[in-house]
């Protein structure tokens, strides 16, 4: 690395944590809106705050479905597709999809989707703002371009979501194991500088599932591995069937809308509407609060049944496309999984079982065992759970990929080509033949 692209990525990064802040803040706000739900508090719903999520929800499917239609989606899949562009024409409809302005006009869907609720966290959008930053930088700062346009788009890309979650290393792995797929010196140290610094910029708001455990939990008791063992193959066998739903659904979503737009959205709004007043509120937002709830709270864990109002509002929210991702969605279903294993424990034990459940299913889901287990590490503050989590997401990863073999990023990566592949123009004929017909 030269010293002028170390200085390039130097005067760069502050500009990425400070970009992140406007992300940050509508994480927040979300999280406030959802405190004033009961959230098994026992006490009354409001009525008033019933229409958050219903207009909400209104405003963003017609929004992502009509004037703001390049914004939907959490971003990410043109960072995946430019990895391994087979085309030229492939490779430019990546850049343009990461593009400043594309972020731009994702701004307001993402403050929707906080007003509303909806289930994603601000993760996908995060890496995708990193990579487009990096990117535009790339075409006016000459050093920047001695690093291949996939390579820097991942590093930007884990940078962005290492700065939203302030972890440079959390950054990193997710660049090397989701978005690019492998390992390499520029990679890691583009990464480790963008995200480093970055983190100094950043607020550090809409995150408040973040150092969770004030203690080292360490290794276990033995009577806690029956609990933890049903946590990883339950969590990965559902993590599994969270994406072939989530890949049923958004098909069948999107070709609702195709057919019966004002239909199909008055009745997304009210059944997000309704889950949420079903759950008291617990289906809301990304599941962070949730998570906390269940860590902290040695009183009463949030029911199972919870499961499935707050897993069809992932699923519903995923597929209109609320722009996020699925992380904190399927973290917070593994850590509801836990809920009968929590009566009567508090303290190590009890977090033990619900951190453990999260990255079952998460990693289920996923397939990025070292990225699920150091999040749920950074969650918890604790790094003497790394072992544990590490053998539980291996376990589960393994399990979910015989219930679906495909992730949620590899079926957006298989339809966004396929989009690219049905706006490409016909190729011309070879000279001296006659096209057909």
């Amino acid at each position: 690395m030269s010293w002028l692209l170390l200085l390039s990525l130097l005067l760069l990064a502050p500009l990425l944590g400070l970009a992140a802040q406007p992300y940050q803040w509508l994480s927040e706000l979300g999280f406030k809106l959802q405190m004033l739900w009961p959230l098994g508090s026992g006490q009354p719903l409001r009525p008033v705050l019933l229409a958050a999520p219903l207009v909400g929800t209104w405003a963003l499917v017609a929004l992502a479905n009509g004037p703001l239609r390049r914004g939907a989606g959490g971003g990410v899949t043109p960072v995946l597709a430019l990895q391994e562009a087979g085309s030229v024409n492939q490779a430019g409809a990546s850049a343009a999809r990461l593009s400043l302005g594309t972020q731009l006009i994702r701004l307001p869907l993402l403050a929707l989707t906080h007003l509303a609720g909806l289930t994603v966290g601000i993760e996908s959008p995060s890496a995708a703002l990193g990579a487009s930053l990096v990117l535009a930088a790339r075409r006016r700062l000459p050093p920047l371009q001695t690093l291949p346009e996939p390579l820097l788009a991942a590093a930007g890309g884990g940078a962005g979501l290492g700065v939203a979650f302030q972890s440079a290393l959390l950054g990193v792995a997710y660049a090397a194991e989701e978005l690019s797929g492998r390992l390499s010196f520029p990679l890691v140290s583009s990464c480790l500088i963008l995200g480093s610094i970055g983190t100094l910029f950043a607020s550090g708001l809409g995150a408040p599932a973040m150092d969770l455990l004030p203690i080292r939990a360490g290794v276990p008791p033995a009577a806690l591995w029956p609990g933890l063992a049903a946590l990883g193959l339950v969590g990965g066998l559902l993590g599994g069937l969270f994406v072939r739903l989530l890949g049923w659904g958004s098909h069948w979503v999107g070709i609702g809308m195709q057919r019966h737009r004002l239909p199909v959205t008055v009745a997304l709004g009210l059944a997000i509407t309704c889950l949420a007043s079903l759950s008291g509120g617990w289906s809301l937002n990304d599941g962070q609060l949730l998570m906390v709830h269940q860590v902290q709270d040695s009183t009463t864990p949030v029911p199972l049944w919870v499961l499935l109002p707050r897993g069809l509002a992932a699923l519903l929210s995923l597929s209109i496309g609320a722009p996020g991702g699925l992380i904190h969605d399927t973290m917070s279903l593994g850590a509801l999984l836990a809920s009968p294993w929590l009566e009567g424990l508090g303290g190590v034990d009890r977090s033990t079982l619900v951190l453990s459940g999260a990255v079952a299913l998460f990693s289920g889901a996923c397939r990025t065992p070292l990225f699920c287990s150091l999040f749920v590490v950074r969650i918890s503050g604790d790094a003497s759970l790394l072992p544990v989590l590490l053998l539980l997401a291996a376990v589960a990863a393994v399990v979910g990929s015989w219930m679906t073999p495909a992730t949620w990023n590899e079926l957006q990566l298989s339809r966004f080509r396929a989009t690219i592949a049905r706006s490409a123009p016909d190729p011309a004929p070879p000279a001296g033949t006659a096209p057909p017909g």
